[in-house]
Parts: C-alpha cells; sequence; structure tokens
C-alpha cells in the first residue's frame, strides 16, 4: 500500500477506514469565527488566505540507494551533517562549510545524493509549501521555527488545481504536518532552521534539510546575536 493520505481515493471498503478518518479529521478541525477573548485582535482576525504566497516549494521524500547504502532523501538530497554549526558558519562567513541553494524547490526525480542541503528564504516572505508522497508508508514532517497553516491534505497525487480545494478561512495554525499536505507558512523567525521527517530513522540517514531564513538587516528585533561568551570552533577564534 502507498501512504494512507496519498490515496485516499484508492482505499477499497476492506481497508482502513483510518485513512477516510485522517481526511475528515482535519477537515473538522476549524477556528470558530464567533468567538473571542477580551483583546483588539479577535480570533481569526489573521486572514491567512488572504496573503498573497510570494513561493511555493514543493518537498517529496525518496529512499534511493546511495554508495550502496539505503538512504532517505528530500527532493533526491540525502542530508549529510557537517561539524561546524551551520548557524556559526553563516555568522562568521565561513564559506566553505554548506551552500545556499543546493536542495530544489521542487522534486526533480533524479537519483539521491549526499549533500549538507540548505534552501534560502527571505525574512517576512509567505510560502506556500507542499509536502508530497509517493512511497509505501506514512509520512511526518515538522519545521522548525515556524507556524503553519494546513489549508490542503487529500488523497492523490498534487497539482495547481488542488488550490481551489483549499480552507482558506478557518483552519487552525499547526506545527507538524503529514503528506501530501499543502500550507501556508509565513516566515517570521530568522536563523537558520531545521524541515525534519518525524521518523527518526528517516531523519538519521537524510530526509531533512534547513531553512535559512534571511534579514540583512541584522537587527536585535529579528534575532538575538550569538552571546559574547559562547564557546567557539577553532576555525572562527579570532
Amino acid at each position: 500500500m502507498r501512504s494512507v493520505i496519498n490515496n485516499v481515493y484508492k482505499l477499497t471498503s476492506t481497508f482502513y477506514p483510518i485513512a477516510l478518518n485522517v481526511v475528515h479529521h482535519w477537515q473538522s478541525i476549524r477556528r470558530n469565527l464567533t468567538v473571542s477573548g477580551p483583546r483588539p485582535n479577535p480570533q481569526g482576525s489573521y486572514h491567512y488566505g488572504m496573503i498573497n504566497t510570494r513561493r511555493t516549494i514543493r518537498l517529496a521524500n525518496s529512499a534511493p540507494i546511495i554508495n550502496f547504502k539505503h538512504r532517505y532523501a528530500v527532493n533526491s538530497v540525502s542530508f549529510i551533517p557537517e561539524d561546524t554549526p551551520l548557524k556559526l558558519a553563516e555568522q562568521f562567513n565561513i564559506p566553505w562549510v554548506f551552500n545556499l541553494g543546493n536542495i530544489p524547490d521542487n522534486p526533480s526525480g533524479s537519483g539521491g545524493y549526499l549533500q549538507i542541503s540548505v534552501m534560502d528564504a527571505d525574512f517576512w516572505a509567505y510560502v506556500e509549501i507542499v509536502f508530497e508522497n509517493t512511497e509505501d508508508n506514512v509520512q511526518s514532517w515538522h519545521p522548525n521555527g515556524h507556524n503553519l497553516f494546513v489549508v490542503g491534505i487529500d488523497g492523490g497525487q498534487w497539482s495547481s488545481d488542488s488550490r481551489l480545494s483549499y480552507n482558506l478561512r478557518d483552519k487552525i495554525s499547526h506545527c507538524t504536518v503529514q503528506s501530501w499536505t499543502a500550507v501556508y507558512m509565513p516566515l517570521d523567525n530568522v536563523g537558520i532552521w531545521n524541515v525534519r521527517s518525524e521518523n527518526w530513522a528517516r531523519q538519521y540517514l537524510g530526509q531533512q534539510f534547513y531553512l535559512r531564513v534571511y534579514s540583512p538587516a541584522n537587527s536585535w528585533r529579528d534575532g538575538y546575536p550569538i552571546p559574547s561568551n559562547a564557546p567557539l570552533l577553532w576555525i572562527i577564534r579570532p
């Protein structure tokens, strides 16, 4: 069988009411726009569906064989860790640690390869992210540092026509999703954030990457700097 969520349309009557329950459960969780508390911004006043998205990112998981070893990947890129923390490399301009943009915005369909995968993004951008799954198991994803609005989830294959069924009015925000799932996410938190599978084995073997949300302002308003007394690696010590 394929992903329970990815194949709701193909389920038989003998299989898995769980799959339909997942979708029905998602459809039933909505924000009550008729209630509020004693505050100037009533519930639902953040109209997430009325904001234009500036970018669409499609993320597809896979399980390639790389160098005769079983790995997991996102858009064909299987993440390998670096000894130098990525945030330190960015802070102190260490160029050889990672390269921005070495993971594509869309599935390539090519064979998997190893890379320190870091995707670049702009601070305050509002993006559409589609988590796609063609494997025979359910996937669960978690992006660090941000909440997101799950606007669509269904069976079959996602396409641009799937946007016609999005809920752009009263969904609640989440921090973990399953696929295929379409989300709107405001990039309102500067930093280098991990986007990963919640399956530890898949995460350890490469199904993760980092999203760098960048602001040229370098302001405490956007993010706190590294403390002056933080221990530094030998390659960045003065």
